[in-house]
């Protein structure tokens, strides 16, 4: 089914313009469009966006009680990461702007070793030595974002370049918001992507705000997907609070990709309801009423409505979830929280394969002092 965003008045069936949506408002799904998930890969989703969005809360008011020192919230935004993390193969790999780490989860990566990224203790595997909100895990092929906008975008496209010279049937997947499609980076990106038919998916998650930034400040065009296809590239944009859209539409993307056809552009039109960042304060820049008309957008709530729908969940099932989820996020910030800080030595290691004779220097310099007294 092809939608438009609220109170558009254009009636266009070109992908670039129209909106890919499965899922009704009454809970049901478009049997047109249904692309028939299982049932496990429906409930699988709908844990992995329940734990995501209680573990954002966490990590909000860990932050807010100085336990951390920043954080990026995913809240309105869990449907894309979470159908990536669904949609990938072990040998894909995912390089994620702000909002999806969870993609690593959803593959595998330990939930206490993610918190530990944000801790940036000793559970840390980056050793900490990223800002939070920076996960990575090599063990599940995920690489960590920059801060400086767009560049994770040629680095996907350069990491599909390589699978096809491998000739393997890996796919990159590379995240970018709709800020970032104004950067030089998407632009080298595309061109690049295009001209060599590299098996990438990228997705632009346009949460209409670049920061402070509105998508209709940012750039003139049409929509995000329009700038993809000026490339060459097949581009879709797509309801990305609809669990079942993206997953379907990464999905064709990703198979696409594997078959040798190339890459594919995804608009996915979401909203960031909660604030860029635990630095950020969107009072300042945005009406309340625009974001409570997006929360009834919530994907969250649309999916436990098209579950319900399907008879797989209740209230009880839902009070269930609700106490694993919470027992299981406390938990692992409860370990996670007891850690010590990386070992000062660690400064040294993932340096260089063999350590240079100035840095044996320094690191025997260091390791002669005693450490800072402790004041957890």
């Amino acid at each position: 089914m092809i939608i438009h965003e609220p109170n558009a008045t254009l009636r266009d069936t070109d992908p670039d313009v129209g909106l890919f949506t499965v899922l009704r408002d009454d809970g049901s799904a478009d049997p047109k469009a249904d692309p028939g998930v299982a049932p496990d890969v429906l409930l699988s989703a709908y844990r992995h966006m329940r734990r995501l969005r209680l573990l954002d809360a966490r990590m909000i008011l860990l932050q807010r009680q100085g336990r951390v020192g920043f954080y990026g919230a995913c809240t309105g935004q869990e449907a894309v990461p979470i159908a990536t993390g669904l949609v990938t193969r072990e040998d894909d790999w995912v390089f994620p702007a702000l909002r999806e780490q969870s993609v690593m989860l959803v593959r595998g990566f330990p939930l206490r070793e993610f918190v530990a990224q944000v801790f940036g203790n000793a559970g840390d595997t980056q050793k900490g030595r990223q800002m939070p909100s920076h996960q990575s895990g090599k063990s599940v092929h995920q690489v960590s974002w920059s801060s400086c906008i767009g560049p994770q975008i040629p680095q996907a496209v350069g990491c599909a370049w390589a699978m096809k010279l491998r000739k393997s049937e890996s796919v990159a997947f590379g995240f970018c918001g709709d800020g970032a499609t104004s950067q030089p980076d998407f632009h080298a990106a595309m061109t690049f992507a295009a001209s060599f038919d590299a098996p990438a998916v990228l997705v632009c998650q346009n949460n209409h705000w670049s920061i402070s930034v509105p998508t209709a400040r940012q750039t003139a065009s049409k929509t995000i997907a329009v700038k993809a296809r000026a490339y060459g590239i097949p581009s879709v944009r797509v309801d990305g609070n609809d669990v079942l859209a993206v997953y379907k539409v990464l999905s064709d993307a990703a198979s696409r990709a594997r078959r040798g056809e190339g890459p594919t552009f995804v608009e996915a039109l979401t909203y960031r309801i909660g604030a860029h960042s635990t630095s950020d304060d969107p009072t300042r820049y945005r009406s309340d009423a625009e974001v409570e008309a997006w929360k009834k957008k919530d994907p969250v709530v649309r999916l436990e409505r098209h579950l319900r729908h399907l008879g797989l969940v209740d209230d009880a099932s839902e009070k269930a979830l609700d106490e694993v989820l919470t027992a299981e996020i406390a938990q692992a910030v409860k370990e996670v929280e007891a850690m010590q800080n990386p070992p000062r030595d660690s400064l040294f290691t993932d340096v260089y394969a063999e350590l240079p004779w100035h840095l044996r220097e320094q690191r025997e310099a260091l390791m002669s002092v005693p450490p800072a007294p402790s004041h957890g």
